[in-house]
């Protein structure tokens, strides 16, 4: 006797129309829960198989996670660094692992990078623009290439000099004290990757300050956070970042003074 094996069919979880597709059975208003879901990426009207999530559920969540954690542990492409023209030097951190067990030491130039950058930047630019790949590498890969030509541009519309813009490899926010001690600009500021979530893994940040100093803190920056397509465009972003650059300049100070 022969008998017909068992087989599970799902639909990818991971499609748009699976994702925003409601899990309850028979909701009660089921247009208003497709309506709720569609407003946010939480994972809200999943419905429950029993005392567990359903197992579309599990497996777009196992899914979403495995995204960030390519997003978090991979390099980012060399070759998107060179067609940009962005050289590359390292923090302290030497690999991914200390730098997520470490972060002070990704707030650290190397000394061969310090040297670096003494030797192919250019000295006290009105703007030090430099590019690390911080907690996703897949927020430098999406937006770069759309956010660092209108940094130029709109810089240079705007009669700002721009300093060399460079690429540092296991990067944290705080790397924009030791940067401007090198180059002493009159505003650094860092295109850095966000932690990735369940939701997003390209968000990218700018975070800029007025002439930072060896003792600057996150009260003397000011950030431009969720840049990415469906978020604040990275077109958009830069033309905004020009202007929070001006302000700076024009009145010397960033951080809570710059918005007091």
């Amino acid at each position: 006797m022969t008998t017909n094996p068992i087989t599970i069919d799902l639909p990818d979880p991971t499609l748009l129309d699976a994702r925003q597709r409601v899990g309850l059975q028979n909701p009660r208003h089921a247009e208003g829960a497709a309506a709720l879901q569609a407003t946010t990426p939480a994972r809200i009207g999943v419905g429950r198989a029993g005392a567990r999530p359903r197992t579309g559920t599990i497996l777009l969540f196992q899914a979403d996670h495995a995204v960030t954690q390519d997003a978090l542990m991979r390099e980012v492409d060399p070759q998107l660094l060179e067609d940009l023209g962005l050289w590359v030097v390292n923090s302290q951190a030497g690999s991914r692992q200390e730098y997520l067990k470490r972060p002070d030491l990704g707030r650290r130039l190397t000394d061969a990078a310090r040297q670096t950058v003494a030797e192919r930047c250019v000295m006290q630019p009105d703007v030090q623009i430099f590019v690390g790949d911080g907690l996703s590498a897949a927020a430098i890969e999406h937006n770069l290439p759309h956010i660092l030509p209108v940094l130029k541009h709109g810089l240079s519309a705007a009669g700002l000099s721009m300093g060399t813009p460079f690429f540092v490899r296991n990067a944290r926010v705080g790397l924009l004290n030791p940067v401007n001690a090198v180059v002493d600009a009159k505003v650094c500021a860092v295109l850095i990757g966000e932690r990735p979530g369940l939701a997003r893994a390209e968000s990218l940040s700018i975070y800029a300050g007025y002439r930072p100093q060896p003792d600057s803190t996150d009260a003397n920056r000011n950030a431009i956070c969720n840049i990415y397509q469906d978020g604040l465009n990275p077109l958009e972003a830069g033309a905004v970042a020009v202007q929070l650059f001006q302000k700076m300049i024009e009145r010397q100070t960033s951080g809570v003074s710059l918005t007091a």
